[in-house]
């Protein structure tokens, strides 16, 4: 079953209350093992929003896909992200607040205000409202959870071109069997987020084959 169509309510309030430009960020990637943390920043035009917004983990990969080239078609889209190297030498959390501001800062223009998915408010060039599961109920957050997934799924096959044991192509860098397995018997590629504790252990004890 399709999830229920998404209300613009929150933005067309805020139109309402004068703001002219309101931008939906969110992130993909905070707890993978491996690759970037990615962020989007998506400015909706409300007389052509996308039929069939939601969670982008409600969605199956086809229908994500889908809806990207929709949202790029259609919207204002900037796209941010912090490698793995980053994100250990800042932590996952200020990468993951990093990114949305670099996602932020790739729109044209700084946007009147900006709708964040959770409860921890990046430093951004404009007014912030978090909204926790706001990519569950909010099409503009829906949309930029939408664009972080597709781009971030699309990193990592092309590192799973280049380090295919660990199953990238498949777990895109989160905790598996496989991918756990592959750690221990080879230890981590230089694309693994060392400072997170499954990967700092098969570093120091690797067992090559």
């Amino acid at each position: 079953m399709p999830p229920a169509p998404l209300k613009l309510t929150r933005e067309r309030k805020l139109k309402r209350c004068g703001h002219g430009s309101i931008a939906g960020v969110d992130e993909v990637g905070r707890g993978p093992l491996a690759g970037p943390v990615v962020a989007a920043a998506v400015v909706l035009d409300l007389k052509r929003v996308p039929a069939g917004l939601a969670d982008s983990k409600m969605l199956d990969a086809d229908r994500r896909e889908a809806l990207f080239r929709e949202i790029l078609a259609h919207a204002e889209v900037g796209i941010g992200s912090v490698p793995a190297a980053e994100i250990d030498r800042i932590n996952i959390r200020q990468a993951t607040l990093l990114a949305m501001c670099r996602a932020l800062a790739a729109l044209p223009c700084i946007p009147d205000v900006a709708l964040v998915d959770g409860n921890d408010p990046p430093k951004l060039p404009c007014p912030v409202e978090t909204i926790v599961k706001g990519d569950a109920h909010v099409p503009s957050i829906a949309a930029a959870s939408i664009v972080a997934k597709v781009v971030r799924d699309r990193m990592m096959r092309r590192l799973a071109e280049r380090f295919p044991a660990y199953g990238f192509v498949s777990n895109v860098g989160y905790s598996t069997g496989l991918h756990l397995s592959a750690l221990t018997q080879a230890g981590p590629c230089p694309y693994h987020r060392r400072s997170f504790a499954p990967v700092r252990l098969a570093a120091d004890c690797p067992t090559f084959l």
